[in-house]
């Protein structure tokens, strides 16, 4: 029976395609598969909903988000930062509390032990038939045991006592995506450019093809690299920045002057094409069986 049979049983070498089909089959082991177009967003959906943009906006890394969405993560980060902020302030109280109970138990020890060494010299002074008294104290707080011992009339001295420190919480709000910080007065509102073509009476999401360059007219989509001007919001193909707008720096629709900084490359969504996009990996992480 030759190697290259249909039943080929006979072979001496278990080969690693062999070895790829019985892991896959078998349920154990991590398997790694190539990310394909249907898996990734298109370029005009928002990063959060991953559905197309009703109000999009872009932020400077060229991120987009549909306003609704990004508002409201914006608002839960922020209700979130004045809980932890709460929860930091209680514990700060909580501890000069303690610490002012643990001063008052700390002057009423020194008062104790001073009460006792006047009482000790005044046995002293009168005198006694079997001299001073050298009797050992049973409490454990007594011949410097209160530096080593914890204070038990403090509760997080106790020793069954949780120790959760809670951190001062941070105010900035982060963008989801690139975890750069995030404001709203950074957002740019993004102006697209509809198709226009009388024989198709598709909505504007089933279309194919729903969004244009206004100034070369080429179709966009996630195989072709766009960006967005940040004056006006336009959305244009990399092609007419590199060959239009560089050679002036002047908007090739307003006639606005324009900077390198205006130009904010927008972020891809996936063709499944290494040469367009990268990490196109995903990983899918099962049990190992081991021997």
């Amino acid at each position: 029976m030759t190697r290259h049979a249909r039943n080929c049983t006979a072979g001496a070498v278990y080969t690693y395609h062999e070895k790829k089909k019985d892991a896959a089959a078998s349920g154990y082991g991590t398997q790694n598969e190539r990310v394909g177009k249907d898996s990734v967003k298109s370029f005009d959906c928002c990063s959060l909903t991953l559905q197309p943009c009703r109000n999009p906006v872009v932020t400077k890394e060229g991120y987009l988000f549909d306003k609704e969405a990004i508002l409201e993560y914006v608002i839960s980060k922020k209700t979130e930062y004045n809980r932890k902020l709460k929860q930091y302030e209680k514990q700060l109280k909580k501890e000069e509390a303690e610490k002012a109970e643990l001063a008052a138990a700390e002057k009423e020890a020194n008062l104790i032990k001073f009460m006792n060494r006047e009482k000790n010299i005044t046995n002293t002074n009168k005198g006694s038939e079997s001299g001073p008294s050298t009797s050992n104290s049973v409490s454990n707080l007594a011949n410097g045991k209160d530096k080593a011992l914890p204070s038990f009339w403090v509760p997080s001295q106790l020793p069954d006592a949780k120790i959760s420190k809670v951190e001062k919480p941070d105010p900035t709000v982060y963008c989801p995506i690139s975890g750069k910080p995030l404001k709203m007065k950074d957002l740019i509102e993004v102006k697209w450019t509809l198709v226009k073509d009388p024989d198709d009476k598709k909505s504007l999401i089933a279309k194919e093809n729903r969004y244009m360059c206004p100034v070369t007219h080429d179709i966009l989509g996630n195989a072709v690299p766009c960006a967005v001007i940040r004056t006006s919001g336009h959305v244009v193909t990399m092609e007419c920045v590199e060959k239009i707008i560089k050679k002036d720096w002047l908007h090739p629709l307003t006639g606005d002057k324009l900077k390198e900084k205006d130009i904010i490359l927008l972020q891809r969504g996936g063709t499944g094409y290494a040469l367009t996009n990268q990490n196109l990996e995903g990983k899918h992480e099962r049990p190992v069986l081991q021997a």
